[in-house]
């Protein structure tokens, strides 16, 4: 655990002195850890904050699992690219360009305090090929080691073992990130008869089925396409234990990649 005397993590970059951050990341295997989220609706059930506070959330796990390894957080990124979902209200969305420049600028500037390495964790599916752009376009630019990942992406097959939906079933806003905001915020998530979510019915076979199933194929749809209510999925299986596991897999197996980007870098 990575607490201060007075309870706050001691990694967190907002709540570190400038010459503290400075000497972490003079260590040598550094990583500054950058999470990404957005906000936009998930239905009647859950806030319009779920992808940001689900992906500091896990970067939080992560830390349970760390000894002194040098790794900083930085605030999370609260707003993605979720052009999708604003015919449905309550999506503040950034545009491709202007986000792409955004993490760009974040990284470098971050990196600027001797950082070996990057990793920006993703809690947003549309997201992902924009942070796929910027693992490139930093680390073409810097001498940092510069990575991405999308943290519902990292143990499909720990995840497989415990769902109680079949395919389909952990779509947006369905038992995958219910559940987890029933385990991390119960006080945010809606009562059981606000939890109403459609099965994701793609077109093509070959498109994304689920949060586990991101298909071989991109497709764009305004999400009214697929759902009346903004979600998708089976939300009403949903469990705060459910929620409890997913936690602890997510962070393990995040704490693991941390380790291994620091011994790496050196």
């Amino acid at each position: 655990m990575l607490y201060d005397a007075i309870g706050q993590r001691s990694n967190e970059w907002a709540g570190m002195s400038a010459s503290q951050i400075q000497a972490v990341g003079a260590r040598p295997g550094s990583v500054l850890v950058i999470p990404i989220g957005s906000v936009e609706q998930h239905g009647d059930h859950l806030p319009v904050i779920t992808d940001t506070l689900l992906a500091e959330a896990m970067v939080d796990a992560a830390f349970d699992h760390l000894d002194d390894e040098p790794v900083v957080v930085t605030p999370p990124v609260w707003s993605g690219y979720s052009p999708h979902h604003l015919s449905l209200g309550g999506t503040l969305s950034l545009e491709f360009a202007h986000m792409r420049a955004i993490l760009e600028d974040i990284a470098h500037t971050g990196i600027e305090n001797e950082f070996d390495a990057v990793l920006f964790v993703n809690g947003h599916g549309g997201n992902g090929p924009l942070v796929d752009a910027v693992v490139s376009t930093v680390g073409v630019e810097t001498d940092a080691e510069v990575l991405g990942t999308t943290y519902f992406e990292l143990v499909p097959e720990l995840i497989e073992e415990i769902r109680t939906t079949e395919t389909g079933g952990m779509a947006h806003g369905g038992e995958f990130e219910t559940s987890l905001m029933l385990a991390l915020r119960p006080d945010l998530v809606g009562e059981p008869d606000t939890r109403d979510g459609e099965l994701l019915d793609e077109h093509y076979p070959w498109g994304g089925q689920d949060l586990l199933d991101g298909g071989s194929v991109s497709v764009y749809r305004p999400f009214e396409a697929y759902s009346d209510s903004g979600a998708i999925g089976a939300p009403e299986q949903a469990s705060a234990e459910t929620g409890e596991q997913l936690r602890s897999f997510i962070g393990e197996e995040l704490a693991s990649l941390l380790v291994a980007i620091h011994e790496h870098n050196v």
